[in-house]
């Protein structure tokens, strides 16, 4: 999930770890079936989308050098099908997981939180935009 903000900041235990001024808030869950393969198209996405206003203030601009703030989210895998216990039998193994994480920070030169950590959210929404991006 994408998050056009006007900045956003992540604390682990009172501590901000990483903050950005104007740019992406991506909260990133990986699947299990995700791969390199994955992390590379998603990151090409995310670089290439036109979400931010142009001159004429379109959302017509891509990310340019606006800054990138990457979050671990596994709970995006969710299942609520049944009853009332949400389910994350689709999110990736831990281990899978931070590797892809840390391939798709490196490939958009995004700040990151901590993985696995209880981490804390600050943002402003520039927008709001708020996009759910899947690449398969």
């Amino acid at each position: 999930m994408l998050q056009r903000v006007s900045r956003a900041a992540v604390r682990v235990e009172g501590e901000t770890v990483s903050q950005i001024g104007p740019g992406l808030l991506v909260l990133l869950g990986v699947g299990h079936d995700d791969t390199e393969e994955t992390a590379q198209r998603l990151a090409e996405k995310i670089g290439a989308l036109r979400i931010f206003a142009d001159v004429d203030g379109k959302m017509n601009d891509a990310l340019g050098a606006r800054e990138i703030l990457c979050v671990s989210q596994f709970t995006l895998y969710a299942d609520t099908s049944r009853g009332n216990r949400p389910s994350f039998t689709q999110a990736a193994a831990p281990e899978h997981a931070n590797s892809l994480y840390e391939r798709v920070c490196e490939l958009l030169a995004a700040k990151r939180g901590r993985f696995g950590a209880a981490m804390e959210l600050d943002l402003i929404n520039d927008g709001p935009v708020t996009i759910v991006l899947e690449v398969t």
